[in-house]
């Protein structure tokens, strides 16, 4: 059976994203995300389910600092609807907790909920991470904040579902590959191509930059930015609508390696609608 490898351990919202985009594939849990991608480099799993941002925590800032020493291919992107649950021990109660462990973006996506049951919380590593520590804890006054997955792997009780401040919580992942993949360009399909950039320095860089996709009639879909460590230059994220065998994007791309260098392409891959 072929593999697809995902940071955490068993029950962890990634692994339900694994079994939900590729469910033929063997999910293997990883310690953390360099390990996740290594097994893909090495030919050990064929794909990394990797999370890039959050609709209501916004980004996974230790991914965007992996993206630039990225060997991997992006060659998709899928959206997994998460469904936070407040977990206790097996006969606890709401009324008796005092703290609430899990990984910081968990948290920061319930911090309204959490903040109304006037709950201590404790960051984790992990979602499920949390799941298994409260498990051997086996104290009434914790809980964690994971997936109903892992309250049933890790023998634990619902105590609420739905914990999340905002419905319709969605994170987006790349799935990574080493091998580069680039879809057929169609008409009637939309794609997106991300990539990287460092802009020169010169004055208004980034408005000469961008110019260039405002030109083509290119939309851009999101910008991040952050900022190099070693000569604290700042480096740009992009996803573009469009393909890159496409003129436009050619002409974009021209003007804008006027304005910006190491300019790398991630990947490009059929853009998936968000129900």
């Amino acid at each position: 059976m072929k593999k697809i490898s995902f940071q955490g351990l068993a029950g962890a919202y990634s692994e339900q994203a694994c079994k939900n985009a590729y469910p033929n594939y063997q999910p293997i849990a990883c310690r953390t995300f360099q390990e996740s991608m290594h097994l893909v480099e090495s030919g050990e799993c064929k794909y990394a389910m990797i999370p890039l941002e959050n609709s209501t925590a916004g980004r996974v800032e230790e991914i965007y600092r992996l993206i630039p020493k990225l060997k991997l291919h992006v060659i998709g992107e899928h959206y997994e609807e998460v469904n936070h649950a407040l977990i206790g021990i097996k006969g606890a109660n709401i009324e008796e907790l005092k703290c609430v462990g899990s990984h910081p973006q968990a948290l920061a996506q319930c911090h309204n909920n959490i903040q109304t049951l006037g709950l201590e919380m404790v960051a984790k590593f992990d979602t499920a991470g949390a799941a298994k520590d409260l498990s051997i804890m086996n104290d009434p006054t914790k809980a964690a904040i994971a997936s109903k997955l892992a309250a049933e792997i890790y023998g634990l009780e619902v105590l609420m579902e739905h914990f999340e401040d905002l419905k319709g919580n969605m994170t987006r992942f790349f799935v990574l590959s080493k091998k580069k993949s680039l879809p057929l360009f169609k008409k009637e399909n939309s794609y997106i191509t991300s990539l990287i950039f460092e802009l020169r320095n010169i004055p208004a860089s980034l408005y000469k930059a961008l110019g260039g996709f405002a030109t083509n009639s290119i939309n851009l879909l999101k910008i991040e930015s952050y900022m190099h460590s070693r000569d604290k230059r700042s480096r740009f994220h992009i996803d573009i609508d469009a393909h890159i065998d496409e003129n436009r994007v050619k002409l974009a791309l021209e003007e804008l390696s006027f304005f910006a260098e190491n300019i790398k392409i991630l990947g490009v891959f059929e853009q998936r609608k968000v129900d």
